[in-house]
């Protein structure tokens, strides 16, 4: 194990780096996958197609693909990116595919007499969304978003292959130096199960309470 305590300040760096990533990368997929949702149940056909498109590219292309090309594609065409950026860039829009999907479909599970009965009371469409469908869709969503983050985590290990130095990269790095495969790989992979299983702990907390507020209303 002395190749782990002795480089305790290089795998805690490249913890935090994995967590940076994981943590931007789905808090703007959320943002934009949201964004994308409400496309796709939009009233205006150009936004619905190109929420439909947005999905399709997103969810069908390998996120490493995606940060190669972002990596290494994106300066070319004049748009200078870090690898880090790059990184995160790649997450974010895979990511944001599946969030897109999964908030949708909370959307749809929104029963229609509540949005029937904004309209009737005048409400726009971007009002009824804010106030009324987000709220309750994300809400019947948490799980599954929980899984998205968790697959954000995962996915920034990918990382590793356009030289960003996250906990994988560190993990080869070492086991370069060491020949350790079988201790740094495990310290690593008990690391990210260990952040999964803490994820998921804290949606399910997320969870209870919601359904728990939503009973006693």
């Amino acid at each position: 194990m002395n190749v782990i305590t002795d480089n305790l300040g290089m795998i805690g760096q490249g913890l935090a780096t994995t967590l940076t990533i994981a943590v931007i990368g789905y808090v703007c997929a959320l943002v934009v996958g949201t964004l994308i949702a409400v496309f796709r149940v939009s009233p205006i056909p150009p936004l619905r197609a190109l929420g439909a498109a947005w999905v399709t590219v997103a969810c069908n292309i390998p996120t490493l693909c995606l940060m190669i090309l972002a990596a290494f594609a994106a300066p070319r065409a004049g748009v200078p990116l870090s690898l880090f950026a790059a990184a995160v860039t790649a997450i974010v829009f895979s990511a944001s595919g599946f969030v897109c999907e999964t908030v949708r479909s909370g959307i749809n599970s929104v029963a229609k007499g509540q949005i029937e009965a904004a309209r009737a009371l005048g409400m726009s469409f971007g009002l009824i969304i804010r106030a009324i469908v987000l709220p309750q869709a994300l809400a019947r969503t948490i799980q599954p978003l929980v899984n998205i983050f968790i697959s954000c985590l995962i996915g920034s290990s990918l990382a590793a292959a356009i030289g960003v130095s996250e906990l994988t990269n560190v993990t080869q790095q070492l086991n370069l130096r060491y020949a350790q495969a079988v201790v740094t790989f495990l310290t690593s992979g008990v690391t990210y199960l260990v952040i999964a299983f803490l994820a998921t702990k804290v949606g399910g907390l997320l969870e209870r309470r919601i359904t728990g507020r939503e009973a006693r209303a």
